[in-house]
């Protein structure tokens, strides 16, 4: 870059600024703002630099003018920089305080140390308009897919040349075993863009499922034009992934539309992902159904739903175990990726032991507790009891409805019921006692006594102790340990309660002991509804059945 200054011809001070303001895409009046900071300071260095000296260059004619500001003041507290009313007015009759007497210094030639620390100026303040520019160009565009030429690798990071900037894919963020060679043109997903301190720094991924539902856009005209919707998208990348699609029009088809004729399109995003296999499965309102077709290619027997908790069991066949699992568990945790919901999977035969194991436990509950014999018991569990409290709160004529059952039973069996549970009450009261529970944390909506005992074993007392328990302490959590993914119990893994109720009883606690306001309450269990065009969470290509053959209970 030129170095500027009072000997080189005036004009050619703009023409460096167009020539800087053209190559790095910048405004051309920030050059110019840097070459007359890069003046300002040799001049300091001429002049002094406590002065208070200014550059102005002319953007017309390129001519380069130097002042030295004095402000007027009532009391001077830098005799450099300023001076009294009486001393302005001997310059300046009508000068007020406040206003400024300028003086116009001579033009000077640089010397070799201020020409290099004029450049040194102009070269960073065009650097940081630059970056400037770069963030504000890319970071509204998150989301997209964009094509860059690889600069360079480093340590397993890639860094991409996008023509008016430069981005970073990280190790983590490319597809496993995938190598990039200089010059070599690549899609990816953008993530991310930053502000840092050296500048915006711009993040790639290929590994996002977003990247690979943006891949299906551009190759499936239906999903462009919104016919075809896709729901979610699950990925194992560079293996394999899972892509659900809806159509929003009865006479197309969302899954062949995806795959294309002869699979041509969806072949497109294979190549691109270098041999990933694809699933395409069509989305489905009913949450058995969905499931079942997620989990293909495996056939599944029967579904279990526990809304309650987003669980569901699936049954298969005992020779279809291995392939409803996957290898390394891919299928079936893909599978819970794409639906939201946890699976556990089990054989016919597992199934079966596991109910009979059940169904003798629940009899022998109830013998211990309503003190009936085998038959009376084994009965309540056949028509569906589970629990003393259901056969206590049912309506009699339920409980009547039993065979062989009359009035008179029906309102014994209710009765011991009812008694088995104030007693059970009378006990559990008198635990929290000993523990030291507060009553006060029954207020709390879901909290039953055996939640509270619970929470006293863990040294949890009250409200306020309550109120800084975390969802996780409540729920559990998942860590990584040599490896393995592994899950750690929270302290009420033993009741049916998800994280969505665990987090609201948790705040509801925060509320009470003034921890948070109403306000934040309802900020955080309410959040505003805010409009989001974005893909949730795209080859074998399976378009299983509806699970018309599959029994789906629900719990």
């Amino acid at each position: 870059m030129a170095q500027p200054g009072v000997s080189a011809n005036k004009l050619e001070l703009l023409q460096i600024a167009d020539a800087v303001a053209r190559e790095k895409d910048i405004d051309r009046m920030i050059v110019i703002e840097a070459m007359e900071e890069a003046v300002q300071k040799a001049a300091k260095s001429r002049y002094g630099s406590e002065n208070d000296i200014r550059a102005k260059i002319d953007t017309k004619t390129g001519e380069t003018e130097l002042t030295r500001v004095m402000t007027v003041v009532e009391e001077v507290e830098n005799e450099h920089t300023q001076m009294t009313l009486k001393q302005a007015r001997e310059l300046e009759k009508d000068i007020e305080i406040g206003g400024e007497i300028i003086d116009l210094l001579p033009p000077f030639d640089y010397g070799r140390v201020s020409a290099q620390n004029a450049k040194q100026v102009i070269v960073q303040k065009v650097r940081e308009a630059e970056r400037e520019r770069q963030y504000h160009d890319y970071k509204d565009r998150i989301g997209e897919v964009i094509s860059g030429v690889v600069k360079r690798a480093e340590y397993g990071n890639v860094v991409v040349d996008l023509g008016r900037a430069e981005a970073i894919m990280r190790r983590n963020e490319s597809i496993p075993r995938e190598m990039f060679q200089i010059r070599d043109r690549i899609r990816a997903y953008i993530h991310d863009v930053r502000q840092e301190a050296r500048g915006p720094q711009i993040f790639l991924s290929r590994t996002k499922p977003e990247f690979m539902a943006k891949l299906f856009a551009q190759e499936v005209p239906e999903i462009y034009d919104g016919i075809v919707e896709i729901r979610s998208v699950a990925r194992d990348a560079g293996s394999r992934a899972k892509i659900a699609v809806i159509s929003n029009d009865s006479s197309v088809d969302p899954v062949g539309a995806c795959v294309g004729l002869r699979g041509s399109r969806v072949q497109a995003v294979v190549n691109e992902l270098h041999g990933e296999k694809i699933d395409i499965i069509q989305w489905s309102p009913d949450a058995a159904a969905f499931i079942v077709n997620a989990l293909a290619p495996a056939e599944v027997a029967k579904v279990v739903l526990d809304e309650e908790v987003s669980r569901i069991e699936v049954v298969v066949p005992d020779e279809q175990l291995s392939l409803a699992i996957g290898r390394r568990g891919q299928n079936v945790r893909l599978a819970s990726q794409l639906t939201g919901w946890d699976i556990d999977i089990l054989t016919e035969k597992e199934e079966s032991e596991r109910r009979q194991v059940e169904f003798e436990n629940r009899s022998n509950k109830f013998m211990e507790t309503l003190n009936v014999d085998e038959v009376i018991a084994q009965l309540l569990v056949t028509e569906g009891f589970t629990s003393v409290e259901e056969v206590a709160f049912v309506e009699a004529t339920e409980v009547m409805a039993i065979e062989g059952f009359d009035e008179d039973t029906a309102a014994e069996i209710q009765g011991r019921a009812k008694d088995f549970l104030q007693q059970q009450e009378v006990e559990q009261l008198e635990r929290c006692k000993e523990l030291g529970v507060n009553e006060e944390l029954r207020e709390i909506e879901g909290m039953t006594l055996p939640m509270m005992i619970v929470l006293g074993e863990n040294e949890v007392f009250n409200m306020k102790d309550f109120a800084y328990c975390a969802t996780d302490d409540l729920t559990g959590w998942y860590e990584k340990v040599d490896g393995d993914r592994k899950h750690f119990e929270g302290f009420f893994n033993g009741f049916k309660i998800d994280r969505n109720g665990a987090e609201l009883m948790v705040m509801t606690a925060r509320l009470k002991a003034d921890i948070i306001t109403q306000e934040d309450f309802d900020a955080i269990i309410n959040p505003p509804v805010e409009e989001d065009d974005s893909v949730e969470a795209v080859p074998t290509v399976i378009k299983p059945a509806e699970p018309t053959e599959a029994s789906v209970f629900k719990t």
